[in-house]
């Protein structure tokens, strides 16, 4: 979509950007935004004029959400975190929208990618450090991650939903190899690195149905007592992930998608609804069913909503 500045930001806000003031911008100004949705990921690509843009520090109770930033064209001044970098083509940074930014770029085109935080896998603490980071896109890890996200952000459309879901776990995984390779000296031991890697492969396999620490156990060469022993000092052991990630999924799409509960369980390995439903139950503390129901009473009040919105502004 193409448009002014005012429509260029409500198409930004909405798109799950914070509020950004942009003090270049002026009556003639024409930026163009697309929204594509990948899995759990949401890509973003802009192309803007000259631009200098100030975007203040917001609540951070919704801040669920981390963004990649990958330059396809232009450069990119960028101050937030550890302090000012400067973004080439093909260059990444890792951002925060809850907390202040600042850049001004020449006529550019980038891809941003929206990360739910808890999909990253990487402790709070080394988050901070790579906040504001630059990232080179020329090569090693960096150089797949801008590559990805410039491809995704093209073709994320013609994914289906479970092409989808396990494309978005591979992104991820890249994204977090790519950032825990600035980390220096701070990088994880090495039994850290492999539960790491295990974690992100159980992400992008949760709809498969052989999916069993067994089958993990062997794809990564090591016996199903060393696979237990790298969870052992872990909240969750190996089956209880799996499990929980897959009821994760399951209320996320219960939440959103008006697929029935039965449906939706079968398709993350739950086959027996009753035994799924008491799971569910224990684990959240509410039915499926219950979740789906006010899930669709939400969207009906919603519809209603509009709908009087729509009438008034008729009636006027």
């Amino acid at each position: 979509m193409t448009g002014n500045l005012e429509t260029f930001q409500e198409e930004l806000a909405a798109s799950g950007f914070p509020p950004l003031v942009n003090k270049l911008a002026g009556a003639g100004f024409r930026g163009r935004i697309a929204t594509r949705d990948l899995g759990p990921l949401r890509l973003v690509s802009l192309d803007t004029p000259a631009s200098a843009c100030v975007g203040r520090e917001r609540d951070a109770s919704g801040g669920d959400m981390l963004a990649v930033k990958v330059m396809a064209r232009g450069r990119t001044r960028i101050e937030q975190g550890r302090g000012d970098i400067e973004l080439g083509p093909a260059d990444l940074v890792l951002l925060d929208p809850t907390r202040t930014l600042r850049f001004e770029s020449t006529a550019a085109a980038h891809v941003t990618i929206l990360v739910p935080r808890r999909e990253l896998r990487i402790r709070p603490a080394e988050i901070d450090r790579l906040i504001g980071v630059r990232i080179d896109g020329s090569h090693g890890p960096g150089a797949l991650v801008s590559v990805l996200a410039r491809g995704a952000a093209r073709s994320a459309t013609a994914f289906r939903e479970a092409e989808a879901l396990r494309s978005a776990a591979a992104v991820v995984e890249l994204i977090t190899v790519a950032l825990e390779s600035r980390l220096g000296d701070g990088q994880p031991a090495p039994d850290e690195r492999l539960r790491d890697r295990i974690a992100g492969y159980i992400e992008a396999r949760l709809a498969d149905p052989e999916l069993s620490p067994p089958a993990i156990a062997a794809a990564h060469h090591i016996s199903v007592r060393r696979l237990h022993k790298l969870f052992e000092d872990q909240p969750l052991t190996v089956a209880a992930l799996i499990r929980r990630r897959r009821l994760e999924r399951c209320r996320a799409e219960l939440t959103g998608s008006g697929r029935t509960v039965t449906a939706v369980a079968a398709r993350w390995g739950f086959p027996d609804p009753t035994h799924f439903s008491k799971l569910f139950t224990t684990t959240y503390g509410y039915n499926p069913r219950a979740l789906v129901t006010s899930n669709r009473a939400r969207t009906t009040r919603t519809r209603t909503a509009g709908q009087e919105q729509d009438g008034g502004h008729q009636s006027r």
